[in-house]
């Protein structure tokens, strides 16, 4: 893939790539990867609702509780 840069663009993904040990092809190889990763990652997520209807637990009467008064002792 050829890309095309503005010479002030080019100079600074050449400096971040460089303060990270890389050549220019390397860091643009390692950012676009990792930008097609957190494109996945968030294509794959699920709701809240879907998390809990696909769970393992389901089915179960599980009951949760909290403490009404969370707060820790003073001693005065």
């Amino acid at each position: 893939m050829k890309l095309e840069l503005k010479p002030d663009i080019e100079a600074g993904l050449l400096a971040q790539g460089h303060a990270r040990g890389l050549a220019l092809e390397a860091y643009l190889d390692e950012v676009l990867t990792s930008a097609a990763a957190t494109k996945q990652r968030l294509s794959s997520r699920k709701s809240l609702a879907q998390l809990f209807a696909e769970s393992p637990l389901k089915g179960l009467d599980l009951r949760f509780e909290r403490d009404s008064d969370p707060a820790r002792p003073i001693t005065l």
